[in-house]
């Protein structure tokens, strides 16, 4: 697995790994532990998690080097619908299991780690090495309106469901519909997206960065094939991974709320991590900024709907109902994200003050009990 993609063409050889990949050797470790020799529940877990980490990053790569060749607005949905591979496949292996609490923790945590922990390090290491870094204005404005509205939508299921709690006919038609909503206002911003011209006087024009342009170093068929074989690896992962919650909620004292909440996003979401990251620190905020919104606004309005009708294909039934503390927590993110995004500038301060964010959330949720 740590090679599978060296000698895919012979002018894209890579002399070394990058340091995040050496963690592919828990791929087969991790798949021998479990099916084979059968070790403790915790431990596998744990090498479950250490392998899907630069598996997420290769996909990570994968898309930003096809980025290169569609262009900075396929690219950023490339990154955001790619990026979001790993969490939807382990959340489908959840829900295989019927750990649906776990899984509406996981959407919730997503948007959390997105908006926070990934965009709260692009700004801070972008800032740091860059200063003040620049943006479309009005594409940040659309994405700050796309916040507001994944927040309202995933409010009004939670909040109208205690007038519904004894009818289940009603609760599933409200989250059903409202998922149908979600997903046409998903693709109408994916038509916009790619018909809105960025313009603040009439005139079309990009955003004035000041960043080297970056070279393809792998072809579209390389990306590909490596996209396709860190996604498989992922599958095999998830089901492992999700298999060992129970053990570990039971031996390590975690909620599963916690574990869905933070670890599952951390881990699903390292692609989101090292690419916004990386772009940021190339100075191409446009493209970060597209990778970190963008992924939490697709999770809210087309993963966390389809999930809906995916669980009825298991015989569960997973309502777009959350608890007050992941309303609590999406309502305080959302403001604060689309409060910074709106002013089409950022600094590194602003990217401490996101972590510091998420670092209290984490810490409220580490000790919180766990929820019914």
């Amino acid at each position: 697995m740590a090679c599978f993609y060296i000698f895919l063409e012979s002018d894209e050889l890579m002399p070394k790994l990058k340091p995040v990949q050496y963690l592919l050797i828990f791929v087969p470790l991790a798949i021998i532990a479990d099916f084979v020799l059968h070790l403790d529940p915790v431990l596998i877990f744990v090498m479950a998690a250490l392998g899907v980490i630069p598996l997420a990053g290769l996909i990570g790569e994968g898309t930003e080097e096809l980025a290169v060749h569609t262009g900075p607005k396929i690219g950023g949905l490339l990154n955001a619908t790619l990026g979001n591979a790993a969490e939807l496949i382990i959340t489908i292996f959840a829900i295989r299991e019927g750990l649906l609490d776990l899984v509406k923790a996981s959407i919730i945590g997503s948007i959390l780690g997105n908006l926070l922990l990934v965009m709260g390090l692009s700004l801070l290491l972008g800032g740091w090495k860059h200063g003040i870094q620049k943006f479309d204005r009005r594409n940040a404005s659309v994405n700050a309106t796309l916040l507001i509205m994944v927040l309202v939508a995933l409010m009004v299921p939670s909040l109208f469901d205690a007038a519904m709690q004894q009818d289940l006919a009603a609760e599933l038609g409200l989250s059903e519909g409202v998922a149908v909503v979600m997903i046409l206002l998903y693709a109408l911003s994916m038509v916009y997206s790619f018909t809105a011209k960025t313009t603040d006087d009439g005139i079309t024009r990009e955003p004035a960065v000041d960043h080297e342009p970056h070279h393809a170093k792998w072809s579209v068929r390389t990306s590909l094939i490596v996209l396709g074989i860190a996604t498989l690896g992922i599958v095999f992962l998830s089901e492992i991974l999700v298999g060992a919650v129970e053990h570990v909620t039971v031996e390590l004292g975690l909620t599963e709320f916690f574990i869905g909440i933070i670890i599952i996003p951390l881990v699903g979401n390292i692609a989101e991590h090292l690419v916004a990251v990386q772009v940021a620190m190339k100075n191409q905020m446009e493209l970060s900024l597209a990778v970190s919104i963008g992924s939490s606004v697709q999770i809210a309005l087309f993963v966390a709907p389809v999930l809906v009708f995916i669980s009825l294909l298991f015989g569960e039934t997973l309502l777009l109902v959350f608890n007050t503390f992941e309303l609590t927590a999406l309502a305080a993110t959302s403001m604060i994200a689309a409060f910074i995004a709106l002013d089409g500038e950022s600094n590194w301060l602003e990217g401490a003050t996101l972590l510091a964010v998420y670092a209290i959330l984490a810490l409220a949720f580490f000790y919180l009990p766990a929820v019914v």
